[in-house]
C-alpha cells in the first residue's frame, strides 16, 4: 500500500452521523451545549502565540493520557466508540448458533480464543511448535532460504520483504516488487542516531528485550545475553544497508525494475526463483526491487552469517511477532519494550480491546459489513459525495488562477483532478473472507491462519487484472487515505464521526474546517503534493509536467520545507523533507477546504455563533481535528519514524502560511504565529 497517509481522523458520536448536509443555523443559546468548540478553549493562551493549545488547551488540561495510551485526543474517543460498537457485534456473534463458516463464526470462534487468557498461559509456545521445529531443522544456505519463504507466509520478518503490487510505471499492472525490511526496531535510525531516546531505546533493546525473549524460548541467562548480541549485529548490519525515511519518499530512487536473472547478479547468495515459488508467487520473471543495496547486504549477510546465527534470528523473529496472542510473559515483555520503552505507556489495554484491534486487522471487513449495516445507512454515502465534489471544484479554480503554472501544465492537472475516484463510507464490493479458515483452538493459530489467508490473497494478484474497487481500510477506521496509482482518495466510514454530536448540531463552518480542510482536500491535495504530483491521471509514475513548472513548484515547496525545519519537538528538529508531503495536504486541505466554505450561506451571513465569526469557526474547526496530545515518547518516536508532523503543528505550521487566518484572528507582527509575508508558503 503506497502513500497511504495516517490522518487520525476524529469521528463522531454515532457512525450514521451524517456531516455533509447544510446545517441548519443555530442561535447562540439554543447551540451552546452541543457546540464541539467552545468548551476546548484555553483562554489563558493568545490565539495569535499558540493557536493550537488556544483552540484545544481546556481540553487537554481536562483529559490527561490513560496510563495505557501513547496519547489521548478525539480520535481516541472515537476509537473508543468503536470498540463499544464493535464488542457488542462480537458478543452477540458467540451467543449466535452460527453456521460453520459464515461471518458469524468467524467473529465468533476469534474473539472467544482472543479471550482465553487460560488457555494462552497453559499452552505457552505450544501452538508455535511447528515453527520452531522448522526453524532447528536450519542446517544450510538452502534450508535457510526454504525457511525464509515460509516465515514470510505467516507474518514473521524475514530479510527479504516481498509483496504484490502495482507497477507504478503502469498502474495496469501487478507486480511482485521487494522492499528494506528485516529489522526489530521501528526505522534504521534508531541503530545509529545519538539522540537520548534513541540511545536508550536501542540500549534497551540489545541488554533488555532481546535478552528477554531468549529466556522465555528456554534459553539460560548466559546463552539469551550472547544470542542477543548476535541478533542485535545482524539487524545493525541490515539496518545499515536501509534507506533513511527522507530517502523513502522519492518514488524513482525507489523504483528498480529487472529481471529474475538481473536480481540473481545482484544477490546470487539467494536462489530467487525457489524462494519466490515456495511463497506462492508464480511465474516470475520480472520484480521492483525498492533497495537494491539493501539486497546486495542481505546477500552479504547470507554468506557472513552461520546457519546457528540466522536460527536465532528466526526464533526471535517468531516469538517476537506472536507474543501479543501468548502466555502472559511473553505479552508482558512485548508490552514492557514496545508499550513501556518506545511509547511511555504505563499499562496495558484490557484484554478485549487488544482482542478487537486484532482481530480489526486480521478480518476488518468482515466486522465492517455488520458494522455498516447497523451504524451506517448507505443513504449517507452520497452526502458525502456532495462535499467531495464541492472541494474538488475548489481546487479547480485555485489551479486556475495559479500564477505559476503554465496553461500547458494546468490542463493535465485538470485531468488528474476530474478522474480522482472518490470512495465513500463502504466498499461497493466486499473481500471475500470465505477461505479464511478460523477456529476455537487457539489464538495464536487463528492470526497464523490468517496471515497465510492475507498472503496468499495479496500473492494470488499478480499477473490479474489491478482490482481497483478494493479498499486498503476498513469503514471503521477513523483514518483515510490517497492511492497514486488509482489516482482515488479513501475516506471511510467513521473517519467522519465527533464524539457526543449529533449532525444537526453541527454548522457548516465546523464541518467545512474538520471534514473539508482536513480529510477531503487534504487527501485531494496528495494526488499533488511532492510525490503525488509526479504520477498522472491515470496513476503511472511519469513526467506530465512542464520543466519549469516542476522547478517553481519545487522552489515553493522549499520554503514548506525550510519553515518545517525550524520547528522542534524536545529538541528535536522536524525533518522538513521528510514530512513536506503531509504539509503540503495540509496547506492545501485548508485552503480548498476555505475556499469551499465561502461559497456557504452561513459564511455570506457572517452571523456569530457563541462568539465567533464564521472564518473563525472554521480554523477552530480543523483544529479540533487535531486535538489531542502524546507522551514524550512517543512524539520522539513518530519525529524519527512518521512522514507526519505533530498534530500541534499540522495546525500551527500551516495556518500561519493563510492569509485569512490573520485576518480571523487579528495577527499582528511580533506574534508567535506571525510569518512574515514574503515567507508565507503559498503552492495550491
Amino acid at each position: 500500500m503506497k502513500r497511504i497517509t495516517s490522518k487520525t481522523l476524529i469521528c463522531a458520536g454515532l457512525c450514521g452521523i451524517v456531516l455533509l448536509q447544510a446545517c441548519n443555523q443555530k442561535t447562540a443559546k439554543s447551540y451552546e451545549a452541543a457546540d464541539p468548540l467552545v468548551k476546548n478553549i484555553d483562554t489563558t493562551v493568545r490565539p495569535s502565540d499558540d493557536f493550537f493549545n488556544y483552540a484545544n488547551g481546556g481540553w487537554i488540561k481536562k483529559n490527561p493520557i490513560p496510563a495505557a495510551y501513547s496519547g489521548w485526543g478525539i480520535g481516541s474517543e472515537v476509537q473508543e466508540e468503536l470498540r463499544l460498537r464493535l464488542r457488542k457485534i462480537n458478543e452477540d456473534a458467540l451467543k449466535e448458533k452460527a453456521e460453520q463458516g459464515s461471518n458469524s463464526q468467524k467473529i465468533g470462534d476469534f474473539y472467544y480464543t482472543a479471550m482465553d487468557s487460560a488457555k494462552a498461559e497453559r499452552e505457552s509456545l505450544a501452538p508455535l511448535k511447528a515453527e520452531l521445529q522448522r526453524i532447528d531443522a536450519i542446517n544450510d544456505i538452502n534450508s535457510l532460504l526454504n525457511a525464509f519463504a515460509h516465515f514470510n507466509t505467516i507474518g514473521v520478518t524475514t530479510p527479504v520483504g516481498p509483496y504484490v503490487g502495482q507497477d507504478d510505471k503502469n498502474s495496469e499492472k501487478m507486480m511482485l516488487q521487494l522492499y528494506q525490511t528485516g529489522i526489530g526496531m521501528p526505522n534504521r535510525d534508531y541503530y545509529f542516531n545519538t539522540d537520548e531516546q534513541s540511545v536508550k531505546v536501542r540500549n534497551d533493546y540489545r541488554q533488555n528485550h532481546l535478552p528477554a525473549l531468549f529466556i522465555l524460548a528456554g534459553l539460560s541467562k548466559a546463552e539469551a545475553v550472547k544470542a542477543a548480541d548476535k541478533v542485535y549485529a545482524m539487524e545493525k548490519f541490515l539496518a545499515d544497508s536501509s534507506r533513511k525515511l527522507v530517502d523513502l519518499r522519492d518514488p524513482y530512487a525507489n523504483y528498480n525494475k529487472m529481471t529474475v536473472d538481473a536480481l540473481a547478479k545482484l544477490a546470487p547468495g539467494l536462489n530467487w526463483k525457489s524462494l519466490f515459488e515456495n511463497m506462492h508467487y508464480k511465474n516470475v520473471d520480472t520484480v521492483i526491487v525498492g533497495q537494491p543495496e539493501y539486497y546486495r547486504a542481505v546477500n552479504k549477510a547470507i554468506q557472513s552469517y552461520s546457519p546457528d546465527d540466522w536460527k536465532l534470528y528466526l526464533r526471535k523473529n517468531l516469538i517476537s511477532e506472536y507474543s501479543p496472542y501468548l502466555s502472559q510473559a511473553l505479552v508482558d515483555e512485548n508490552f514492557r519494550f514496545y508499550g513501556k520503552v518506545m511509547s511511555g505507556r504505563t499499562e496495558q489495554l484490557p484484554r478485549w480491546k487488544r482482542a478487537l484491534d486484532a482481530e480489526n486487522s486480521l478480518m476488518g471487513e468482515v466486522l465492517g459489513q455488520l458494522f455498516v449495516k447497523e451504524y451506517f445507512p448507505a443513504k449517507t454515502k452520497q452526502r458525502y459525495v456532495s462535499m467531495v465534489n464541492a472541494v474538488r471544484e475548489s481546487f479547480k479554480d485555485r489551479i486556475k488562477n495559479l500564477d505559476w503554472m503554465s496553461e500547458q501544465t494546468k490542463l493535465k492537472a485538470y485531468q488528474k483532478l476530474d478522474k480522482i475516484n472518490p470512495k465513500v463510507g463502504y466498499p461497493d464490493k466486499w473481500k471475500d473472507f470465505s477461505q479464511l479458515d478460523i477456529k476455537r483452538d487457539s489464538y495464536a493459530l487463528n492470526i497464523l491462519r490468517g496471515n497465510i489467508f492475507h498472503h496468499k490473497r495479496n500473492a494470488d494478484k499478480l499477473g490479474k487484472p489491478v482490482d481497483r474497487s478494493e479498499w486498503g481500510m476498513t469503514p471503521q477506521t477513523y483514518n483515510a487515505y490517497y492511492n497514486p496509482s488509482n489516482n482515488e482518495i479513501v475516506l471511510p466510514a467513521a473517519q467522519l464521526m465527533i464524539p457526543g454530536v449529533k449532525d444537526e448540531d453541527l454548522d457548516d463552518a465546523v464541518v467545512y474546517g474538520y471534514a473539508a480542510a482536513s480529510t477531503i482536500g487534504h487527501e485531494i491535495t496528495h494526488g499533488f503534493d511532492d510525490t503525488g504530483r509526479q504520477y498522472d491521471a491515470q496513476g503511472n509514475l511519469k513526467a506530465w509536467w512542464t520543466p519549469q513548472d516542476s522547478a517553481r513548484f519545487t522552489q515553493k515547496a522549499q520554503m514548506l520545507v525550510d519553515q518545517f525545519n525550524k520547528y522542534k519537538v524536545h529538541g528535536l528538529a522536524i525533518n522538513g523533507k521528510a514530512t513536506l508531503g503531509e504539509n503540503i495536504a495540509d496547506l492545501g486541505g485548508i485552503v480548498i477546504g476555505l475556499d469551499a466554505f465561502k461559497k456557504t450561506e452561513q459564511y455570506k451571513k457572517g452571523e456569530k455563533i457563541n462568539g465567533f465569526t464564521p472564518l473563525q469557526r472554521f480554523f477552530l474547526g480543523y483544529s479540533l481535528g487535531w486535538l489531542g496530545h502524546y507522551r514524550k515518547e512517543t512524539l520522539i518516536n513518530r519525529v524519527l519514524t512518521d512522514e507526519h508532523s505533530p498534530g500541534f503543528l499540522r495546525v500551527n505550521g500551516p495556518f500561519s502560511d493563510v492569509p485569512e487566518f490573520y485576518e480571523a484572528f487579528n495577527i499582528k507582527k511580533g506574534d508567535k504565529m506571525w510569518i512574515d509575508p514574503d515567507k508565507r508558503v503559498q503552492i495550491w
